[in-house]
Parts: C-alpha cells; structure tokens; sequence
C-alpha cells in the first residue's frame, strides 16, 4: 500500500490536529518575514509572533476568551504589499503573514479549510523561491524541476513528518504542543532553508 500524499493526510486530520499542524508550519515560516522585515523596515514581527502564540493558546483553551478579530486587526497592515517592494523576500513575507491570518480566520470560523491553506501556502513558498533561484540560474523551473528539487523535497518530507507527529499526539496538551513547536524548528531553518 501506498503511502497518502501529504494533503489528503492532512484531510484525514481532525480539527485541532490540522489546526496545531497550521501553527507549527508558521512557526517555520515566520523567520522569513523577520528576514524581510529587518531587510526593509517595514512591518513588526514581534506584532506576528505575538498573534501566533495567541493562537496556540486558543488552540489549547478553546474557551479562553481571546480576541482573535483584535489580532487579525493588527496583522493586516503588516502585510506588505507587493508594489512597493522590489525584492523577492516580499512574497516569502506575504505567505507567512497570510498563512497567520488563515490560522486565525480558521480558529474564528472554524474552518478546516483555512488549516489546509497554510500547507499549500508554505509548499508554494519553497516552489516560488526554488523558481526564483533556477531562473536567477539560467535554468528551466518546470514542475517537474520544482517537485525533485532537494528543497521541495525536504518541504514534503519535514510536513510527512510533522503530520506524523501530530497524528501520533493524541490528546493536545501543551506538553505535545510544545515538542511540536520544537520539531517544527528542529532543523533550524525555515522553510525556505534559510537559517533561523
């Protein structure tokens, strides 16, 4: 028997499965508009990474009384815009700040789908910088050369193993959490290979 693809595991999940899943992908992605945002000067990564830990806490005590349409306030105008800046650590930027809003969107409405978003915005991260890499190489960024290049490769393998994790959790506490969060960034780098 085949192994599933990583996104109909993911659909297999329940919700606070997929939803622990979505924050530990941030959690790999935000150095990214860190990285951006020192870069530039715009934004406030500690805004972004207060409203991630906000979320882990509402995952945890989804009876808290947080106010998750106060944070999405926040972030919105940390979102950069595409126009002003001329560099291709925007998009990175714009993924990890979008992928935070869906979380939450998600954690609000307590939609699934928002969840599954943040998987595919993270693969279509890595697949854009490896594009952007190939290109700025003189070489052909097809599918296929996206798909086997080693970055998006170890994309697949790092959400295999983090859904492996979360399936393997059973009840979520913040012990589980915390290991997770561990996992997530165990191999210091985002999910772009930059280093943390």
């Amino acid at each position: 028997m085949t192994k599933a693809n990583n996104f109909q595991r993911i659909r297999e999940l329940n919700y606070l499965q997929k939803a622990v899943l979505a924050s530990a992908l941030i959690e790999r992605m935000l150095p990214n508009y860190g990285l951006f945002s020192e870069a530039t000067g715009f934004g406030d990564e500690a805004l972004l990474r207060s409203a991630l830990n906000v979320c882990w806490e509402k995952i945890l005590l989804p009876k808290s009384k947080i106010d998750l349409e106060k944070q999405v306030e926040k972030i919105e105008p940390n979102v950069p815009e595409l126009a002003d800046f001329d560099m291709f650590g925007t998009y990175p930027a714009i993924d990890a700040a979008t992928s935070l809003l869906s979380l939450m969107h998600g954690l609000m409405g307590q939609d699934e789908q928002e969840f599954i978003s943040v998987s595919k915005i993270s693969q279509a991260t890595v697949a854009r910088f490896i594009e952007y890499q190939m290109t700025v190489e003189g070489e052909v960024a097809d599918n296929k050369a996206v798909r086997e290049h080693p970055l998006m490769q170890y994309e697949i393998e790092v959400l295999g193993e983090l859904i492996d994790f979360v399936e393997n959790m059973g009840r979520i506490t913040s012990e589980n959490v915390k290991a997770l969060k561990k996992q997530a960034v165990a191999d210091g780098q985002t999910n772009i290979g930059l280093a943390l």
